[in-house]
């Protein structure tokens, strides 16, 4: 095996899927690589659920930027990838990352959001075009990246994804990778489609203006 891969995979409170997410990485831990859960304090039995189906399970203080640290210090791979419990890898995940990092440093896949309705399936593509033009990967896109080149995550509250990509842009441009990682609707469903996306089209602006990640996460918590 040419490139190892450390899947590291931050988790709260995810017992209703954390299974099926680690068994979809198993055809890759078979093949030699390494997945990591990172609990960050669940109460609902997310790390007991976990422990039998990775190779290491970590309990950390809670934050998702924290918690990726935490997984990436363990990490024995070449290469990081920062992997959410409700998205799922493509299938040759391993090779595509191995091609994509021999003319790069890190990179994204593309996105799918697992929902039929047309606005979701817009807002994928807009995800996807975002990231292309503007060199920013965001957590959804299962971001990967080679452990020498890994300076850690900032950690704020929220967008530690864009303050990473703005740092490691600096290093090379991402390999944007069209093979899709899918994602969970939840979030979208679960606040209505369009609030969300006007809700992080707000957040992404202030934190461009410079609100500080804190208030941004507390304005976050209350919308949802």
């Amino acid at each position: 095996m040419a490139t190892r891969l450390t899947i590291v995979v931050p988790v709260l409170n995810e017992a209703a899927g954390i299974g099926q997410a680690l068994g979809a990485l198993a055809p890759l831990r078979a093949r030699g690589h390494e997945v990591i859960v990172v609990d960050g304090g669940s109460s609902d039995g997310s790390a007991e659920l976990a422990a039998p189906l990775c190779d290491q399970l970590v309990r950390s203080p809670r934050g998702r930027a924290v918690q990726m640290n935490a997984g990436a210090r363990l990490a024995h791979g070449d290469v990081l990838v920062f992997l959410h419990a409700d998205t799922r890898l493509p299938e040759g995940a391993d090779a595509l990352i191995g091609e994509a990092l021999a003319a790069s440093q890190w990179g994204r896949f593309d996105v799918r959001i697992a929902s039929g309705r047309r606005l979701l399936r817009l807002v994928a593509c807009a995800m996807n075009l975002r990231s292309r033009l503007t060199g920013i990967a965001t957590g959804d896109q299962a971001i990967f990246v080679r452990r020498d080149a890994f300076a850690g995550f900032r950690e704020i509250a929220l967008m530690e994804d864009i303050a990473f990509s703005r740092a490691m842009k600096r290093r090379s441009r991402p390999a944007c990778l069209r093979a899709r990682v899918i994602t969970s609707a939840r979030r979208w469903e679960a606040n209505g489609v369009v609030r969300t996306i006007l809700l992080m089209w707000r957040l992404r602006l202030l934190y461009a203006l410079g609100i500080p990640p804190q208030r941004l996460a507390r304005e976050y918590a209350d919308q949802r």
